[in-house]
């Protein structure tokens, strides 16, 4: 079932300097909540800045869902120390609160009001509320409370300078895209290693009746034996109107055409929700997505956009920059929900992606691929489990499966041990091949058992304080208190400008847009 990369891997080893300057991000987003582990009722903290524009710390959804965001890094450590940083300074800024480990929510009650995010009074402010306003009211506002972890990653040109001969936007972008192609392919493996929501509370479906098998315990909490990721699930992000848009990942031209015919293809189903109710808008505009963002995918090609340009226009003008991979849960077992050994692995898994054939894929085989993520998303632990390929009816055992991906990914960890120094990429994968041999030693296994013991509400809160406890005492390594107030008092002299600089009413804004 894996593709034979033994070429690649040869010409990997014989150039190994192409390796030498990856970049990498980090976006990790947590609900704050109170100590008994409900959903945080305050407003965003003004120390923390403009959420609008602050370059580190801003808000997702909901007024309570922070999103911490590293700079572009090209050392693991140094990215990672940063993140930590933000970390620590927060949980100074957020009093009793405590940043919530899991990706699941838990307290919530049935109609327990989420205060959407708030961006000020621009133009631009406004429509970032409005277009949550429009996500809760087309997916339901719990839905959006779910956390994650986005890891953002490219090569050097001098990889496809040596790959390809090429670094001109589609030679670069076409090498992006078949490094998509593979993801959808064998990216379940992250959910299987990494997965950490193989429960959630009862709360959570607020009554909505579920097909699921869960199984129940006396504290009220759902789960399934052998779940990975039920935020990944259909309980967490996906929109089956987005199912059948056609969007492939075969070339850039494609796949752009595709994105901006969803924004502009009427939803029979969000017209029945209206655009305004009592002279309040309710979303940005009634078509299958608002905007570019809504639309959900495991992974996405990026480029950074400038000032009011669209995600598609800037991959227009210069082809993929980046990716950013959107499958990880929290990692519960850190205090900032992502580690070094999840990194290591991304990088070697991207440039395996990178490397091994792709052949092109229609939309329809692109839905199959889903069958294998949701296997093993809902029971990837579950012993003699088996995958397909693609649309194909052959079955192979994931733990095999799991094992050949690793012979192959050892052989880029030493390349790239050789490239950086040291054995680290190596022992990563000597570490999470024993997955495969016993599922036990997955994220979601470790975490269940503790959610089994403790419910998902003692888990969170336990590790929560854990963690708070931690982060207050920790002394700031890279970045000090005065850039965290500098760039506070900068962001909200951004806000400002940006407010001050509207010349269009919010009305024309939206009438555009619509």
């Amino acid at each position: 079932m894996i593709p034979d990369v033994s070429q690649a891997l040869s010409w990997l080893e014989k150039n190994p300097q192409a390796l030498k300057g990856i970049q990498r991000g980090l976006e990790r987003e947590t609900l704050r909540v109170k100590a008994d582990g409900s959903l945080a009722t305050t407003g965003h903290p003004a120390t923390l800045g403009s959420a609008l524009t602050h370059k580190w710390i801003t808000t997702d959804f909901a007024e309570a869902l922070l999103e911490f965001i590293t700079p572009v890094d090209g050392d693991i450590n140094h990215m990672l120390t940063i993140m930590r940083d933000i970390h620590r300074y927060s949980a100074r800024q957020i009093g009793d609160e405590r940043m919530w480990p899991l990706s699941m929510p838990c307290k919530i009650e049935e109609g327990q009001e989420i205060e959407l995010a708030q961006y000020g009074t621009s133009n631009i402010g406004r429509l970032k509320t409005l277009y949550r306003e429009g996500l809760k009211n087309r997916y339901g506002a719990l839905m959006q409370t779910i956390s994650g972890v986005h890891y953002n990653f490219s090569l050097p040109m001098a990889f496809w300078e040596a790959k390809s001969g090429s670094t001109d936007k589609e030679s670069v972008s076409d090498g992006y895209f078949r490094l998509i192609r593979n993801y959808y392919r064998f990216g379940w493996v992250i959910p299987y290693l990494f997965g950490a929501s193989p429960a959630i509370c009862s709360s959570f479906l607020q009554g909505k009746p579920t097909t699921l098998p869960f199984e129940k315990t006396p504290n009220g909490m759902l789960y399934l034996p052998y779940a990975t990721s039920l935020r990944l699930s259909d309980l967490g992000y996906t929109n089956k109107s987005q199912s059948n848009l056609g969007i492939t990942f075969n070339n850039l031209h494609d796949y752009v055409t595709a994105l901006k015919r969803a924004i502009k293809t009427p939803s029979d189903e969000y017209a029945k929700i209206g655009l305004q109710k009592d002279g309040k808008y309710l979303q940005i505009n009634t078509n299958i997505l608002q905007i570019e963002n809504e639309l959900y995918a495991p992974i996405r090609p990026k480029r950074v956009t400038r000032s009011g340009e669209a995600p598609s226009d800037a991959l227009l003008r210069g082809g993929i920059e980046y990716i950013e991979v959107r499958s990880l849960d929290i990692n519960p077992f850190t205090a900032i929900g992502v580690d070094e050994q999840q990194v290591r692995f991304l990088d070697l898994f991207m440039v395996w992606c990178v490397l091994a054939d792709a052949p092109e894929m229609s939309s329809d085989e692109l839905q199959c691929t889903r069958t294998n993520w949701n296997r093993v998303i809902l029971e990837g632990r579950k012993p003699g489990l088996t995958l397909g390929m693609g649309c194909e009816t052959a079955q192979f055992p994931l733990a095999q499966v799991g094992k050949d991906l690793f012979r192959d990914l050892k052989r880029v960890a030493q390349t790239l041990d050789g490239v950086y120094g040291g054995n680290e990429y190596a022992t990563v994968c000597d570490q999470l091949v024993a997955s495969f041999d016993d599922p036990e030693l997955t994220f979601s296994a470790r975490i269940l058992r503790s959610m089994i013991d403790n419910g998902i509400g003692g888990t969170g809160k336990a590790l929560g304080e854990q963690y708070r406890s931690q982060l207050r005492e920790e002394p700031l390594e890279i970045l000090q208190d005065a850039d965290f107030i500098a760039e506070g008092k900068a962001s909200l002299a951004r806000q400002a400008e940006i407010e001050a600089g509207d010349t269009e009413s919010f009305d024309a804004l939206l009438a555009r847009h619509a």
